[in-house]
């Protein structure tokens, strides 16, 4: 369903927990999570350094969305 979204016009980024499985499937645009429980979150930070890992996240699938890709490409860090 990603490649045909795409195809449109739409980007789509998955955030995935299981990176490999995004890959198997052929995502083009895959940013890490954290954990498969927890995607967003980490229940064991502290709700500042919580908010500041789910900020981080959000803004690594925004700039996900707004890269042009050719192949399929796995957003780790921030790029400025």
């Amino acid at each position: 369903m990603v490649k045909e979204i795409e195809r449109e016009g739409l980007p789509v980024v998955h955030v995935a927990t299981v990176v490999p499985i995004s890959l198997t499937v052929g995502a083009n645009r895959i940013v890490p999570a954290i954990a498969i429980p927890h995607p967003l979150g980490n229940p064991k930070l502290d709700e500042d350094d919580e908010k500041n890992e789910r900020r981080e996240i959000i803004e690594r699938a925004l700039q996900a969305l707004t890269t042009e890709v050719e192949d399929q490409r796995v957003f780790e860090k921030l790029e400025v």
